[in-house]
């Protein structure tokens, strides 16, 4: 499964959404001055630059390092590679840090008084070791942040192919389903006792592949067409030439959610019209990086038990959480298509 997409941050809305803490730190920096400070310098021109300073520089890091830390991190995902998160985002503080303490030092040092003597030793020190405690913090806080997206979006992802499992599980055993199955099965067992066989078999296997993908978020491409394989040839003994599907992925390397194929062919077949005078015609390719089912569109009207309504839209969710590209749907006067985005095969 991808990572979830972390999105990069935007500086004003940074502020604004913190303008609590920006506040505090203003009211923290007068304390901080007022308490550590010789006690006859309140009011005194030493006391609102050291404020000021002490203020400038709380935010700045504060602001600066949170910043950088949302800003790497979607770039370089936690989970995926969190020691080198972790260590870039030391470096990139500690940069940043002291970059900002001797920027920030400099600039008072224009407005500064002539004969202001300033120790930039200790203030770079205690600046810094805050810093590094407050960063770690951050940095803790980002990394269950993103663990915690990672585990709610791979379960959200269960959630829909359970979902997807039993919705197809509920088409396949319905009473339209097992009565076109065993009335075309009753037809064969006098015609053609081989292909009666057959049929059992394939029907069996229809059953089996969805009960053993159950726990699985994707399946390989070849599992899926050895599946809708299995399910065409339930279709095709029942509608015969009416139904003509051509498969063009014999060579495709990818991962698919499983079904997802099946699923798309599905509802092709119970939305529009099959006859001999129009024949239905399904296309399965690949385009540009995407699996490809298409159709001509002959609409006929849906009974409310042969449809759920919700095959496509499932769909749409489930890539949703295993692809970082979005599932498509096109549909004209004559045409409808479903491009699914192609999943490079997880090697070990």
């Amino acid at each position: 499964m991808i990572q979830p997409t972390v999105a990069r941050p935007s500086l004003r809305n940074f502020c604004i959404e913190n303008y609590k803490t920006i506040l505090g730190m203003v009211v923290a920096g007068f304390f901080t001055v007022f308490l550590f400070d010789e006690p006859d310098s309140l009011g005194t021109y030493r006391f609102y630059m050291e404020w000021a300073l002490s203020v400038v520089l709380w935010i700045t890091l504060w602001v600066g390092n949170s910043f950088s830390s949302g800003l790497l991190s979607s770039y370089i995902s936690w989970i995926k590679y969190p020691v080198r998160r972790l260590l870039i985002g030391i470096g990139v503080m500690l940069v940043y840090s002291i970059a900002d303490i001797l920027l920030v030092r400099w600039l008072f040092g224009l407005m500064l008084r002539p004969g202001y003597e300033w120790n930039l030793l200790p203030m770079l020190a205690s600046s810094l070791i805050i810093t590094v405690v407050v960063s770690m913090f951050m940095h803790g806080l980002e990394f269950f942040r993103s663990w915690q997206s990672a585990a709610l979006s791979a379960e959200k992802a269960k959630q829909e192919s359970i979902r997807a499992q039993y919705d197809s599980l509920r088409s396949q055993v319905n009473p339209h389903f097992l009565f076109n199955s065993l009335n075309a099965l009753t037809n064969l067992v006098y015609e053609d006792q081989d292909r009666a066989a057959k049929f059992i078999k394939q029907l069996s296997e229809v059953y089996r592949y969805v009960l053993d993908t159950q726990p699985r978020e994707v399946v390989s491409l070849q599992e899926e067409l050895a599946f809708l394989k299995s399910y065409l040839f339930l279709q095709q003994i029942r509608f015969g030439d009416k139904l003509q599907v051509s498969v063009e992925l014999d060579h495709v390397q990818s991962d698919v959610a499983p079904l997802v194929l099946q699923i798309l062919v599905e509802n092709a077949i119970k939305h529009n019209t099959i006859s001999t005078a129009y024949p239905l015609h399904i296309r399965l390719g690949v385009e540009d990086g995407y699996l490809v089912v298409s159709n001509n569109r002959q609409q006929r009207q849906v009974l409310p038990g042969d449809s759920t309504g919700l095959g496509l839209a499932n769909i749409i969710r489930r890539y949703e959480f295993i692809s970082s590209r979005p599932v498509v749907v096109e549909q004209s006067e004559q045409q409808f298509t479903v491009r699914i985005p192609v999943i490079q095969p997880h090697t070990p």
